[in-house]
Order: C-alpha cells, then sequence, then structure tokens
C-alpha cells in the first residue's frame, strides 16, 4: 500500500535540513537534562577522555582497582591497568540483591510461545552451566569457546558463563554456512561448540546440529559439542553431550574468579570481500565500560525501560545492547526468535504491544521494509509505551528517519540513530536524548570520551561542509585489541593510513553545527569524474522518491569517468502498472535535481527485492558483481532471500 499523505511535509523537512529538539514531555523525565551541564562534561571529556573514562569506570564493580587507567603502545591500547573484574558478576550477581525477582528477559519465539527469565533465574543458569564446563570438561581461562545458536536464552546463558570462568566465546551467526563455522572455529582453537539442534525463522526448521557436524569434523581443538535439544527425538552422537543432562546435577551458586582488565572477553569475526574473516579481540574491562555507559546514556535507561534491541547476538550489536550494555545496566530486554514480519507484516509492532516495549533499537534495512509494508500493518497497533527509538546498522536515509518519527514515534519519542562498528566495541557517535537537537539523516555528535575527526588524504582536519575520512584521534576503552593471531593486519587495516589515527573505513562531513553525517564506507564511495559521490546520497535521494521503497547504489568501472554509477531500486507496489523506461528516467531526473547532474545515475534495474543478510544489511558486494557483468562470487549462505537479486523487466 502506497503511503503518499506525508510526502510533501518530509520533503520540506529534508531540504530545510529541519532540527527536531527533544519533545518537552520527553526531557522533562530525561536522565539527562541540563544542555549547559552536558556541554561542559563533553567539552572536557574531548580535552581529557582518559579523565571521562576513569570516572565511569568507578560506576562498575572491580575486584581489584586499576593502578593507571591508559597505557598507548601505539598502536595497542591497555585501559585500567591491573585493575580486575569479571564480567558476568557485573551483568548478574552485582544486582541480585535488589534485582532477583526483575525479568531479565523476555523471550519470544514466532509461534507467540513466550519465556520469561528474572536475574536469579538467569544467574543460576549460568552458574551451574559454569561449574559443568570447569568441572566435567576441564575449561579454564585462556581456553575459547564457539556458540553457533539461535535466538534463544541458552545462546545468552552460554555467553555468560564462557565470561564467568575466562573463556573467550566467539559467536558465529546462525546463518553462517558450515564452511564459514568451521574458518572461526580454527582460527579461534575453539575446545567447545554450543549449539542447537534446530532453530526457527519465517516457519522453517533449520538444521544447525547438522551445519555443526559439518564444521567439526574438520576442526581438531572441538573436543566436544554442547547441544541444546528443542526436539526430544533428536539423537546426538559420541561427541555432543545434551545440555540439560550436563547441567542438571550442577550446583546452581558459582564462585565468579575476577580476571584482568585485559583478559580476552571475545572474538567475533567479521567478514571481508576477500581474505579470512577478521577476528576481532575485545578486552573485558575496557569493553564493559564502554558499552554500560553508551547503554545508560544514549538510551535513558529507565529501572521500569523494556528494551527490543531487535540484533542477532552473532553482531556486535547484540553483543553489546541485547546482552553485556544491558544486563551490565539490570534492565530487561525483549529477544525473539524469527523474522520481524513473519508470520504477518504487524508482528513487530504486535510484540511492542504485548510486553509494552519502552525502547526499540532496529536497523534502517528493517525501518525501510516496514514503510514499504504499509502504515495499515502499523494503526492496527497503539504503541503507547515506546518512549525512544534507535537507529543502528547503517545510515539512515532522512525519509525513513522522518516515517520512524512519525509513524512510529509518533513524534513524541526522540530518534538515537547511532554510529559504531564492530572494531569499536561500543557507540561513538550519537544523538544524547533529552539533550541534542536531531536532524534527520545525522547521528549528530560523538559521545563524550569520543575525538572524532573528518580528515583530507593528508591527515588534516577539514572544515565545514567538506567530505573526507572519519578518524578517531584518541584511543577509547571498548575497542578493539588486536586482530587475532595477525597483529600486523590491525595495524594494517586501521592504522596504516594516517599515522596515530584510528581509520574507521567510513566517509563522512561535519556540518556547519560540528554534526557528523557519515556516507558510508569508503569504498562505497563512488569516484565519477575525480568527484567523490557517496552512495548512501544518492539512495536517500532515491528513496525519496514516492514511488521507490528501497534502493542500493553501487559503482562499476568506467573507461571514460573511472565508476558510473548503477542503482538498483525496488518500486512501491501502488497498484499502477510498471513502467520500467520511464520510470528509470523519471528517477535518474529525481537524482539530479535532488543532489545535481554529476549524481545521475548511470543505469537503474529494477528487482522484487535486495539481496540482505538475515541481520538486514544489504550484501552489496554482490550488487557490485551484478552490475559490473561478473557472476556472483562469495559466501551467500547468510542472505535471507536466497534467490538474490530479481530483476523487473518490461
Amino acid at each position: 500500500m502506497e503511503t503518499r499523505r506525508n510526502n510533501s511535509a518530509i520533503e520540506t523537512v529534508i531540504k530545510e535540513s529541519r532540527v527536531f529538539s527533544p519533545p518537552a514531555t520527553f526531557v522533562e523525565k530525561a536522565n539527562i537534562n541540563d544542555p549547559a551541564k552536558y556541554q561542559t562534561i563533553w567539552e572536557d571529556s574531548q580535552k581529557n577522555p582518559v579523565h571521562f573514562w576513569e570516572s565511569q569506570a568507578e560506576l562498575i564493580d572491580w575486584s581489584k582497582k586499576w593502578t593507571q587507567a591508559f597505557q598507548w603502545n601505539e598502536p595497542f591500547p591497555k585501559w585500567f591497568l591491573e585493575g580486575k573484574l569479571n564480567v558476568a558478576q557485573n551483568c548478574l550477581d552485582r544486582h541480585l540483591e535488589k534485582k532477583k525477582n526483575k525479568i531479565a528477559y523476555i523471550w519470544e519465539g514466532e509461534d507467540g510461545v513466550v519465556k520469561k527469565l528474572t536475574f536469579q533465574e538467569l544467574y543460576e543458569e549460568v552458574c551451574q552451566l559454569s561449574n559443568a564446563l570447569e568441572s566435567k570438561l576441564g575449561l579454564k581461562a585462556g581456553d575459547s569457546a564457539s556458540i553457533y545458536m539461535p535466538l534463544i536464552p541458552e545462546a545468552i546463558i552460554a555467553m555468560l558463563a564462557c565470561a564467568r570462568i575466562g573463556v573467550a566465546h566467539s559467536i558465529v551467526f546462525a546463518g553462517f554456512s558450515s564452511h564459514s563455522l568451521r574458518d572461526r572455529i580454527q582460527d579461534a582453537d575453539c575446545k567447545i561448540v554450543f549449539t542447537s539442534d534446530v532453530g526457527y525463522r519465517r516457519g522453517q526448521v533449520l538444521e544447525l546440529n547438522k551445519t555443526v557436524r559439518e564444521a567439526v569434523s574438520d576442526c581438531k581443538t572441538v573436543k566436544n559439542v554442547l547441544v541444546f535439544k528443542r526436539n526430544r527425538h533428536t539423537d546426538l552422537q559420541s561427541n555432543e553431550l545434551d545440555w540439560r543432562e550436563f547441567v542438571n546435577d550442577q550446583p546452581k551458586t558459582h564462585k565468579a574468579q575476577p580476571f584482568d582488565s585485559e583478559h580476552p572477553l571475545f572474538y567475533l569475526y567479521t567478514s571481508g570481500t576477500t581474505g579470512k574473516p577478521k577476528g576481532i579481540v575485545h578486552s573485558s574491562g575496557g569493553y564493559l565500560v564502554g558499552v554500560a555507559t553508551t547503554a545508560k546514556w544514549i538510551f535513558d535507561l529507565k529501572e521500569t525501560d523494556i528494551f527490543w534491541c531487535t540484533a542477532d547476538i552473532g553482531w556486535i550489536t547484540g553483543h553489546s545492547y541485547v546482552v553485556y550494555g544491558l544486563l551490565a545496566n539490570g534492565i530487561t530486554s525483549v529477544i525473539y526468535e524469527g523474522a520481524p514480519m513473519h508470520p504477518h507484516a504487524g508482528r513487530i509492532w504486535e510484540i511492542i504491544d504485548k510486553h509494552n516495549v519502552t525502547t526499540l533499537y532496529t536497523a534502517p534495512t528493517a525501518i525501510r521494509a516496514f514503510m514499504r509494508a504499509g502504515d495499515q500493518h502499523v494503526e492496527k497497533y497503539s504503541l503507547k509505551s515506546l518512549r525512544l527509538l534507535g537507529s543502528v546498522g547503517e545510515p539512515i536515509n532522512p525519509e525513513a528517519w522522518m516515517w520512524y518519527y512519525q509513524m512510529i514515534g509518533k513524534a513524541k519519542c526522540p530518534i538515537v540513530d547511532t554510529w559504531w562498528q564492530t572494531e569499536t566495541g561500543s557507540i561513538l557517535i550519537s544523538p544524547i536524548p533529552g539533550i541534542t537537537p536531531l536532524k534527520p539523516g545525522s547521528a549528530t555528535k560523538p559521545f563524550p570520551g569520543i575525538v572524532a575527526d573528518i580528515v583530507n588524504e593528508e591527515g588534516k582536519s577539514l572544515g565545514p561542509n567538506e567530505g573526507g575520512y572519519l578518524v578517531i584521534r584518541h584511543p577509547w576503552p571498548s575497542m578493539l585489541r588486536t586482530i587475532h593471531k595477525n597483529p600486523e593486519r590491525y595495524k594494517e587495516s586501521y592504522w596504516s593510513k594516517f599515522k596515530g589515527l584510528y581509520f574507521t573505513g567510513d566517509g563522512a562531513h561535519k556540518d556547519e553545527n560540528g554534526y557528523f553525517w557519515i556516507k558510508g564506507r569508503v569504498d562505497d564511495v563512488i569516484n565519477v569524474s575525480g568527484h567523490r559521490l557517496g552512495t548512501m546520497e544518492i539512495e536517500s535521494a532515491l528513496v525519496s522518491h514516492p514511488r521507490v521503497a528501497e534502493a542500493a547504489v553501487v559503482g562499476r568501472p568506467d573507461e571514460l569517468k573511472g565508476q558510473g554509477i548503477v542503482a538498483f531500486v525496488t518500486p512501491r507496489d501502488s497498484g499502477e502498472t510498471l513502467d520500467v523506461k520511464s520510470l528509470a528516467q523519471e528517477l535518474k531526473n529525481h537524482v539530479a535535481n535532488e543532489i545535481g547532474s554529476l549524481a545521475r545515475p548511470d543505469e537503474i534495474k529494477f528487482t522484487k527485492t535486495l539481496p540482505k543478510t538475515r541481520s538486514g544489511k544489504i550484501m552489496r558486494r554482490l550488487l557490485k558483481d551484478l552490475a559490473a557483468g561478473k557472476e556472483i562470487s562469495g559466501d551467500t549462505t547468510t542472505l535471507e532471500n536466497p534467490s538474490l537479486v530479481e530483476l523487473i523487466e518490461n
């Protein structure tokens, strides 16, 4: 169903770059609502970021306090040196005196089955698993474990048990192929794999243990596979252990051992278009300080909140804002196993009303999918419990921002448009709700203690509205420590382009108010006749057209211009017969009018769907292959839509 009534208003807002002040009703109750005081904190943190982060580290539990807040052996940082803590203890034990009966997680399956776990129940299950791993398998600090599970409470229990006994976990999204899983297990030298016999998505049964069996057949380090059986008829092999039988005789208490602040908490692998996946290493102390602080400030966390981050724990967003950041603050979270638009297009709104969700943190690709489905699926639900909205994963185009703000937030919920990466561990650029005036499409300003800048090829700071490279000028606690087994690749990937500066790989600019506008990955910036054009900017122009539901823009080789612009467009279903040639010309003119003739696409391909991973990200490398006339290559097992790209032609 096409939605037209807000188009003119949205276009006006975008063209005027209108600023939205936080709603007065929100500001009145916000945890941070004194702009002058916040500005002082922010300015001080820019001059002395170490002092800011040290003040925040005081708010978590340490068995032994650090002797030095920060040490920089460029490019390798250390934070809170000689400090000792246990991450799981900070997420569970310290809350039990006051919150043992508070709900930690509300889990819901696609079929509507709901399971709730209190902090006490979660603590007991984590303790039982921790005891069993130590006493029966001899796992200890310095070992590593792979977790390949659906989004169920047991996956989080496995994470916390590993953290409790000092075992670094490596979570692999339960959609990766056995080949991808094997590579990650081997690189991390995992001794155990946690899995489930099956998972459920879009009404389909996913045989996860079958994938694990294929993967571990080539993994000599794996001694055991712990299987959470959801189907009682599942038969296990000799190296597989039944989860329930494994833990049922274990004590429900466990003494958490403190570990050094720099002890590896987890490895998380990021895949590139070439080469082996990079095993990003995150520490214990610095990471926890980063995620606990950013969660508290950016999401204005309150004791009564019901927080829903829709990410899977297989991604960094799930690590930081489904598990560690929220549990460290003692907050209730919703977790949902399944597709957000299955079995009907209003499923996500139904869950929000059902569980009185107060904060929704989701991806722009999901927001655009909800837009495309039509307002009628939203209008069936009140959404009155919502008080804050968040966006994560990629830059959000202004039209999607406005729809999210008006249709979902009813113009009363601030939107925190957050920028960060797997490597950064926690959010680095974001509004502070109650303080920061909002601009649709901008992540606004760096978080306190984050010294960000835009530089040119020579590493020199650029002025307002000058496009360049996004860098971080000073280390921060939650940043990656290295790439597992490959410190040289760490130096080359993040520290070689600009001496002393962390290179994010993203292009961006700052406006006259110091707001950051992220253009996307530098390799997603198209160089046309010597001019750099952000694909995000062109995509936003396309999506602002009333007949476009979604768009992805890539570059292709062009002998004359260096690169040409190819747009893959999913049209809205307006009930009209689609004239491909006519609409393509109309959209090319529209982009030229919105940005300039230089940005006019050379070719527009209409498609019924765009290739997306199950986390909602568009897999642009596939589109680049198609645009260049190449055959699709690389791993496609994480795609939500296995048909890849189905073009629409007259």
